[in-house]
């Protein structure tokens, strides 16, 4: 049988099997990592900067579309209404506006726009609240270029929001903000200046996200090679098998088919 094995006729059926296998093996695992790399999340469509008062507005919620989009706003900073975010690092939060604790704070600057309502602007951000960084407010008319997030929630940090100093917010929340700009109109979510206005520390912040939508149609094709390389050795097998059987019939009279006999 050892003879009828190593005859070049099968020698050569037994390279074409292991390159068949090892080539249908690489192209399921390939089609398998499309497949996993699909239900990622990707990059979005990053459009034009939009003036801000078309996607933030007054006593409503933000759309998810919204969230992160590049903005604009044109109007002047009431320096006399600033606050800190305290205990937060020089980037925004997780998706969705979850709360990540740090060290430092943001400069959240109330821009009155033209038509006299108030945009929260985070004009960047400082390690400490004595940095003098923090009084250095741009004057007069600005134009102020960002990225747009949602409000943050106060639920959970509403006790400790109680022992902060006065002029220090634990989060960015529009409610909470009416409330401290009293009778002034509060747009809804904040705007992350890029670059920072004025002398601060740039807040860093991503381009919107969306959801990646699983190709199952990609795990298919793995799932065919793999069968297409379970075929190939089952006809191997079948080969390699009628090869012997044939030379059996002959009478073959190596040693190791009268051993096996």
């Amino acid at each position: 049988m050892l003879r009828t094995l190593l005859s070049p006729r099968l020698l050569g059926l037994h390279l074409l099997t292991i390159g068949v296998l090892v080539a249908f093996i690489l192209l399921g695992r390939w089609q398998l990592g499309v497949f996993q790399d699909s239900g990622e999340p990707q990059s979005a469509i990053d459009p034009a900067p939009v003036a801000v008062a078309t996607l933030a507005q007054v006593g409503a919620q933000m759309s998810g579309e919204s969230v992160g989009r590049k903005v604009t706003a044109e109007g002047v900073y009431e320096a006399g209404r600033q606050l800190l975010v305290a205990d937060r690092r020089a980037d925004v939060d997780a998706p969705g506006g979850n709360v990540s604790r740090g060290h430092g704070y943001w400069v959240l600057t109330p821009l009155r726009l033209d038509d006299g309502t108030l945009m929260p602007v985070v004009r960047g951000w400082v390690a400490k609240d004595s940095d003098p960084a923090i009084a250095s407010v741009p004057e007069g008319r600005v134009t102020v270029s960002g990225r747009l997030r949602p409000q943050q929630g106060t639920d959970s940090v509403q006790r400790r929001a109680e022992g902060l100093p006065q002029g220090q917010v634990q989060t960015v929340s529009t409610g909470e903000l009416v409330n401290l700009w009293s009778g002034q109109q509060v747009r809804t979510g904040y705007v992350v200046a890029q670059p920072p206005s004025g002398p601060l520390t740039q807040v860093k912040v991503d381009p919107p996200v969306v959801g990646g939508e699983l190709t199952w149609r990609n795990l298919a094709y793995a799932a065919n090679w793999w069968i297409f390389a379970g075929f190939a050795v089952f006809m191997w097998f079948h080969f390699v098998r009628d090869a012997v059987r044939r030379d059996r019939d002959r009478g073959t009279s190596s040693p190791e088919m009268v051993l096996e006999g």
